[in-house]
């Protein structure tokens, strides 16, 4: 027999995992991840002609993510390929050129939910 306090253990793990399952993609709809990808890609923007590379390197990241799981569509494959330059160039300091990247990014990902 399992004594109460190994038992609430098991129950709050069991807990746990069913719980912890939905989170793992907030937004399971293509729609959802492609607007999640949207507003990563505006704060990595923003970042960026702020001149903080390694923001910028951690919202683009992010949204890449989420566009990944955004479907498929010339657009989003557009963005996709504009986020994969923002990430490089931000990573190599050029805050500049990969807020351009970021922004044409922008500009397939909002097209691709028109």
């Amino acid at each position: 027999m399992i004594s109460k306090f190994y038992r609430g253990v098991l129950i709050l793990a069991a807990l746990g995992a069913f719980v912890g399952v939905p989170m793992v993609n907030a937004h399971p709809s293509p729609l959802g991840n492609v607007m999640e990808a949207i507003d990563h890609a505006k704060q990595a923007a923003a970042h960026g002609k702020e001149g903080h590379a390694e923001e910028l390197v951690k919202h683009a990241e992010t949204s890449l993510q989420f566009a990944k799981m955004g479907g498929r569509g010339l657009h989003l494959s557009e963005g996709i390929d504009h986020l994969n330059e923002a990430i490089e160039h931000g990573k190599a300091g050029h805050a500049d050129v990969g807020t351009e990247h970021v922004e044409a990014a922008l500009q397939h990902l909002l097209a691709e939910i028109e």
